[in-house]
């Protein structure tokens, strides 16, 4: 026998260590002392000093069989090795099923739900991934097949988990028609059956399962080979029943969680509307799914055989004993989250309004004009829209062209715009609406939509060097002619700004000496901001000549070409940088880059096979001979 002292939970180490050696040797009875047979660790694959549990609990990795079997297996996924080409936030693009596929990537802890919100290029079975990977490390010869893992169920339901969090183990249902990834394994059965992946959702996010897990890990990274070994008890056909069930529940409660973030592909309305859909209170919910976690700990217990002295012996052992990780930059390195912090019911209520001014969001469902859609199945493909997003071939709140303006009494002035979604949702309104879009939306908007370090606002306020305008582009429904349309319509046209603002000047410049000092300020103050609607238009103008923007680009390298016009510095410092790398040559894969500087992309296609084909020109592409092995016979002598 092997004694053993268990002080992790004690802060004073010194201290507890010689307290439990005084205890050893007068022979008394202390809980963190252990007496265990070192041969036992050997029933736990790996032989992990696990000597705070006894030898049944050890002993259940020989009397289950191991998750890994004939109809049950878990698989680690692809990696693209350059994620800012290859990856996408589900909003930046509507061509999802096609070339973009939903990508599980981990995230942050959520048992049960989490919304997948990363899309990864998987056209053609990954054909230009492929080719890029290849070009990127040639060694790998004809395949590269170890980072994608194409033999893996790809497409199919099945559950999945970050493999890092500062938090512990966390399966959650992952819907069918996703790609997964190697930071963000996956499990599945056979015959991918509802409900025997909702059962098994229960086994695995139990007290019982997560512990067995953690006496394996010597670290906190939740790999593939660890869950493939640990225990799964057998079910009866009404325990199977029973177990999905309650995951069922459980998932439903917290997607119903999930429906005010409008970022979700579960949003419906914000939490200032979302009672319009009926009861939605959160510290219920809370509630209730701490007593569905209860109940499959106690049948999960009960199904492994724990006795009243085992639960509370693993239950003890906190996730931290593990060695899981406590550093937050290790979790931003493996591409995980922390869970956002909560977002004040005003400005999400305010952020919502304007969706629907932009044609966005459907506020209908808030006025009872259209009934929320039923709640899918757990592993059904996820929508292109959310459920509160207007539907297609809906009218929107607003016609417009994909552009608003800061303007008092346009008729597609945003604050307006706002304003009046609010008065028909019955919602108050503020007097400092415009002073928010103006000051404090964007900055917001930016945080909310930016993930797993992307960042992808789709509001997009281009404005006048002192801000004194601003037009408001909506990156969905850009084209090569909204910004035309810009100037046009808002600067340029017969009810242009610039018009009326060039009107007003000539009206004072009229009157001359008889200007009174109001007016002469007021002639000054136009003077400047006619020089800088005309510096906006001229930069728009010249912009538009090359700018035919691609949704596959992305909004960071869609945004590039206008960095100058964003107000906002920390995103103006990505766009602008963005910028010179383009310039530079580093996105050549980008469609705006073919744009820009053709003969240089076309000329690097001819040796990059994986640019060829993201240009659609993949006869261009030149395949290099095949290199001769060199004889390793002795050097010929100098004649």
């Amino acid at each position: 026998m092997t004694t053993f002292l268990r002080l992790l939970n004690d802060k004073d180490k010194a201290e507890a260590l010689y307290t439990t050696s005084q205890m050893m040797r007068r022979g008394k009875s202390e809980p963190r002392i252990f007496e265990v047979e070192p041969d036992s660790f050997k029933a736990v694959p790996g032989a992990p000093f696990a000597y705070w549990v006894n030898d049944a609990v050890r002993g259940m990795f020989e009397k289950f069989p191991a998750f890994e079997s004939d109809s049950r297996f878990a698989q680690h996924g692809a990696s693209t090795k350059d994620d800012f080409r290859f990856l996408r936030i589900w909003w930046e693009n509507k061509n999802i099923g096609e070339k973009w596929f939903l990508f599980a990537k981990g995230g942050s802890f959520s048992p049960f739900y989490a919304d997948i919100y990363l899309m990864v290029n998987w056209k053609e079975d990954a054909k230009e991934l492929e080719a890029a990977l290849l070009h990127k490390y040639p060694y790998l010869g004809e395949t590269a097949n170890w980072v994608l893992h194409r033999e893996c169920n790809y497409l199919h339901p099945g559950l999945t988990w970050p493999r890092r969090t500062q938090i512990g183990f966390g399966m959650r249902a992952m819907p069918a028609r996703c790609i997964f990834a190697d930071k963000g394994p996956a499990t599945f059965i056979a015959c991918d059956n509802s409900d025997e992946l909702l059962s098994l959702l229960s086994i695995t996010t139990s007290a019982a399962f997560c512990k067995l897990v953690e006496l394996q890990m010597a670290f906190g990274s939740y790999e593939v080979g660890v869950i493939q070994r640990t225990p799964v008890p057998n079910l009866s056909g009404s325990q199977q029943n029973q177990l999905a069930a309650l995951a069922r529940r459980a998932w439903s409660l917290k997607r119903t969680l999930d429906t005010i973030n409008e970022t979700s592909h579960a949003f419906q309305l914000p939490l200032a509307l979302r009672s319009c859909l009926g009861d939605f209170d959160p510290p219920s919910i809370e509630a209730e799914l701490v007593r569905i976690q209860a109940e499959i700990d106690s049948i999960a217990f009960d199904l492994y055989g724990f006795s009243e002295v085992d639960r509370i012996a693993v239950c003890q052992s906190i996730t931290g004993d593990s060695g899981a990780n406590d550093d937050p930059e290790v979790d931003e390195k493996e591409g995980t989250q922390t869970e956002a912090s909560p977002v004040d019911h005003q400005t999400s209520l305010l952020s919502w309004a304007v969706g629907v001014a932009f044609g966005r969001f459907d506020w209908r469902l808030a006025t009872g004009e259209r009934e929320a859609p039923p709640e899918p199945d757990p592993f059904d493909p996820l929508p292109a829209k959310s459920p509160g997003m207007l539907p297609d071939d809906t009218a929107p709140f607003h016609a417009h062209t994909g552009i608003l303006v800061d303007d008092s009494g346009h008729p597609h002035d945003l604050t307006h715009l706002v304003e009046e979604v609010l008065e028909r949702v019955n919602m108050p309104v503020s007097n400092e609406v415009r002073l928010w879009l103006q000051r404090d939306f964007f900055a917001f908007h930016l945080k909310i939509y930016s993930k797993s370090r992307r960042k992808a606002p789709i509001y997009w306020p281009l404005s006048t060097s002192s801000g004194s305008y601003t037009l408001w582009v909506y990156y969905p429904g850009l084209t090569d002619q909204t910004l035309y349309s810009a100037v046009n319509d808002f600067l340029d046209g017969p009810n242009g700004k610039l018009r009326q603002v060039g009107s007003e000047v000539t009206v004072l410049q009229g009157k001359g000496g008889d200007r009174s000092r109001e007016e002469e300020k007021r002639f000054e103050y136009l003077q400047a901001f006619e020089l800088e609607l005309i510096e906006l238009r001229d930069t728009l103008l010249d912009i538009a000549r090359n700018y035919h923007p691609n949704h596959d680009d992305g909004v960071q390298i869609t945004a590039a070409p206008l960095w100058q016009l964003f107000g906002h510095k920390p995103w103006q410092k990505v766009l602008k940088d963005t910028w010179a790398k383009l310039e530079k040559g580093d996105f050549d894969w980008a469609h705006l880059a073919m744009n820009y500087w053709p003969a240089r992309v076309l000329e690097k296609c001819r040796t990059d096979k994986s640019l060829a084909i993201a240009h659609g020109l993949e006869e261009l592409y030149v395949e290099p001979p095949v290199k001769s092995k060199k004889g390793r016979g002795k050097k010929a002598k100098e004649v």
